[in-house]
């Protein structure tokens, strides 16, 4: 009875130790849940999403013909003014013609004079008083006196200076009163044709090489066939309403600059477009099944990026990621993080590696909500 009783005593005391060991685990883990702070926690998924390479551009009228004179003179009228659509052939500047009419008066009358001489010599040969030489000179001197009469009578035509091509005047450079001349440096003026316009943008190498080996097709031109449409963000920052197509590609890299020249065209129905204009090519590349990450939830630190992943016992730790990409306020990921990880969406900036937290379950778009418009 009394070994029985000393049984039970025993048996009593270890499920007293048990219980209490139990209550202060529970108690341990509990102020552990008090003490740590709580974060948002994501997981990370895979999106396919289409961000944006973006070049500098200038933009061009399709046609863009300088206006130069022909003749020298003064300019004695301008006929159009700056921004005017001209048709081909309207007359855009007069010069002066009166020092040209007078020449061409003297031309004239060298003609005249000239025609007299062969009509008075001719009945001379016929009767053989003077010899035939002499009737072929007079009509030689006749030709050029025509000749030269005909030369002057053309630069006068030239003093009207038209426009070569259908489009619209640009700045124009000389005003009445000016001499000008064919030997001009500076055109008159330029006229464009702007229903459609060239906007030329250049590629770095590896910018290049990357666009060419991602794009469909056996040749460059079947690549560039190929190529998707691209943007235009203009100088006000506002995206041009018509998309372009690019439509050539040097394919060589200049070895001063180490670029590639690419044009694109685009449509201008509104003629918002003008010579002159600068703007930010935008080219799309599509990212099928990406792992991507919200910027809030990483931070930078001697020029890289990391992130916090929740580890053993909800301990963060700092994880460098490679950045394939930035596409509106997120980050496409190369490596360093995988689709399913669990790391702190937000706050980052209050942590420390091996942080304990209190994680959060938070879903990943509400984290990336300010940019699920660039989702597909």
């Amino acid at each position: 009875m009394r070994n029985l009783i000393k049984h039970i005593a025993l048996i009593t005391g270890v499920f007293v130790l048990i219980s209490c060991g139990e209550d202060k685990e529970a108690q341990q883990q509990q102020a552990h849940n008090q003490q740590a702070p709580p974060f948002p926690v994501i997981t990370i998924p895979t999106k396919s999403v289409t961000g944006y390479k973006s070049y500098p551009t200038s933009i061009e009228g399709v046609v863009n013909s300088d206006v130069r004179a022909k003749v020298q003179g003064y300019i004695q009228e301008v006929l159009v003014d700056e921004g005017e659509k001209v048709k081909k052939g309207q007359a855009l500047f007069k010069l002066e013609t009166q020092s040209l009419s007078q020449d061409a008066a003297a031309a004239k009358a060298n003609v005249n004079a000239a025609q007299v001489e062969v009509n008075k010599l001719k009945p001379l040969v016929e009767k053989d008083i003077i010899s035939n030489v002499q009737l072929e000179t007079a009509k030689a001197k006749l030709e050029q006196a025509r000749s030269n009469y005909q030369s002057i009578a053309a630069n006068i035509g030239y003093a009207t200076v038209k426009s070569p091509v259908d489009g619209y005047v640009g700045s124009i450079n000389y005003r009445q009163g000016t001499l000008i001349s064919p030997s001009d440096t500076t055109p008159l003026t330029t006229v464009s044709d702007i229903e459609e316009v060239y906007a030329f943008f250049t590629m770095n190498e590896s910018d290049y090489l990357d666009f060419i080996q991602e794009t469909k097709g056996a040749s460059l031109q079947e690549k560039v066939n190929n190529f998707p449409p691209v943007l235009l963000n203009l100088a006000n920052g506002k995206t041009y309403s018509e998309k372009g197509k690019i439509q050539t590609v040097t394919g060589q890299i200049n070895e001063n600059t180490g670029t590639v020249s690419f044009r694109a065209i685009f449509e201008n129905p509104n003629h918002l477009l003008t010579n002159g204009n600068s703007g930010t090519i935008k080219i799309p590349v599509n990212y099928e099944d990406a792992v991507v990450v919200p910027q809030s939830s990483t931070y930078e630190q001697q020029g890289q990026v990391l992130i916090y992943k929740i580890g053993k016992d909800n301990k963060v730790a700092s994880s460098v990621i490679s950045v394939k990409d930035e596409v509106g306020n997120f980050y496409v990921v190369e490596e360093g993080v995988k689709e399913g990880d669990k790391i702190v969406g937000k706050g980052v900036g209050k942590l420390r590696n091996g942080t304990a937290i209190s994680p959060q379950e938070t879903p990943f778009d509400s984290i990336a909500k300010p940019i699920e418009t660039v989702f597909k």
